[in-house]
């Protein structure tokens, strides 16, 4: 966001880099004019851009882009759709098709997307091209072999591998600014919340569809299921996405309301659940899938914590906020901590596999992560940071979780053998 304000000063008498700023990420930029506006205040190209925006958000109606742009959104969730069809077309097994390919349906079009939204150069592209495809032909290719840990870990840090790769389309051509990695943990907030809101409408719709076709003695649910519900699924992702674009200002409320008001009960959830852990006697340690769920536990407290403070770093304000998370980022390190003792006592006891390798390094990796930013949160609270430093701590770390993913997915079906 400092980036961005930064920016807008700068350009302040330059109508066309304003816009150019402007269509590069909307809500970034009405987000930081917002903020800057009193410093600029009389400057008649501000002046202009305050008039703009003002009624921009007070618009009833939702903007759904040029024609060209939502062209473009059909063109991807049809392809998206049609992917998802050659499970049926060519008559793949379930249990093979979906676990493998389920996040080449949902990622690549919102890639495509934002590729060709941030006008990447053509070597970015290809790269990102190159990715993908080797990544779906690795995955497809590899041994068919269901109690294989490797291939479940594979499919498990596929769909991860490519969320990396969209950051890195979202952050356009400087993909290492901070400040565009931090838009890209709201974009996965917004878009969720805005998935969420699509699907639960679908859903309704089809359920509503289907049973008046019931009433009438007309059965339609294979038809409907082979046709209308896997386009219609497939195309949520890249219209959430095109939605959340093209109106910044319809989820912008909502997110901040959400991470404000789960982080604490997320905090007093896990406080809690922490001491009904010492009463109830129950370990991690001995119990395989108690550990499997107070993992999951875990990275679900974090990916709470970035999107929090993604969130937090438009509101420079929020002392309480900053308090809930670094009471949170201070219990899920004890969390971690406990977890990964759980884990060297099972590698001790018995052996090393590919599961607990991949759990061991994701968490050590986490711990890692969660004591910079936890540090930053203390020195915020004391006055000595600001919200955007804490920002960029958890920013500068992503890349980390991206290399570790490629390693599991691609490093330990070999190392371990397929086994």
């Amino acid at each position: 966001m400092e980036h961005m304000m930064n920016q807008i000063i700068k350009y302040k008498d330059d109508p066309s880099k304003l816009e150019s700023l402007y269509r590069k990420s909307k809500r970034s930029f009405i987000n930081s004019f917002n903020e800057i506006y009193p410093q600029l205040e009389g400057n008649a190209m501000a002046e202009f851009w305050k008039a703009r925006l003002g009624y921009k958000q007070e618009q009833d109606g939702i903007s759904w882009g040029s024609r060209k742009e939502f062209r473009f959104v059909l063109i991807l969730a049809f392809l998206a759709g049609l992917f998802a069809k050659t499970q049926q077309m060519f008559d793949i097994d379930e249990d093979f098709f979906y676990p493998r390919n389920l996040a080449f349906i949902a990622i690549p079009p919102i890639t495509a997307y934002f590729a060709t939204k941030n006008k990447l150069t053509s070597d970015r592209i290809w790269g990102i091209i190159s990715i993908i495809l080797g990544s779906l032909i690795y995955i497809n290719l590899l041994p068919d072999e269901r109690t294989s840990d490797t291939l479940t870990l594979a499919c498990i840090h596929m769909p991860l591998l490519l969320w990396a790769v969209l950051g890195f389309a979202f952050s356009g051509n400087d993909y290492q600014n901070l400040d565009n990695r931090m838009g890209f943990l709201r974009f996965n907030g917004d878009v969720i919340i805005m998935g969420v809101v699509l699907g639960g409408a679908f859903g309704l719709m089809s359920g509503l569809t289907i049973g008046l076709f019931d009433l009438i003695g007309v059965n339609i649910d294979e038809f409907y299921t082979k046709y209308v519900l896997i386009f219609g699924l497939a195309s949520i992702p890249p219209i959430a996405t095109h939605l959340t674009q093209a109106n910044p200002q319809l989820v912008s409320k909502v997110s901040p309301i959400v991470a404000k008001i789960f982080s604490p009960l997320v905090l007093i959830m896990l406080v809690t659940y922490l001491g009904a852990i010492v009463y109830s006697g129950k370990d991690p340690y001995n119990d395989r899938e108690f550990l499997l769920l107070f993992n999951m536990l875990l990275i679900g407290v974090l990916a709470l914590i970035f999107f929090s403070v993604a969130e937090s770093s438009k509101d420079s304000n929020a002392k309480v906020g900053n308090w809930v998370l670094g009471g949170l980022s201070i219990v899920t390190i004890i969390v971690n901590l406990v977890a990964l003792s759980a884990i060297a006592f099972r590698i001790n006891e018995y052996g090393i596999t590919p599961n607990r390798m991949a759990v061991l390094g994701v968490n050590v990796i986490m711990l890692v992560h969660l004591v910079l930013v936890c540090g930053k949160l203390i020195k915020l609270i004391r006055n000595q940071a600001e919200i955007d430093e804490v920002g960029q701590s958890i920013a500068r770390f992503l890349p980390v979780y991206f290399f570790w993913t490629a390693i599991v997915a691609f490093l330990f079906p070999l190392i371990f053998n397929f086994q």
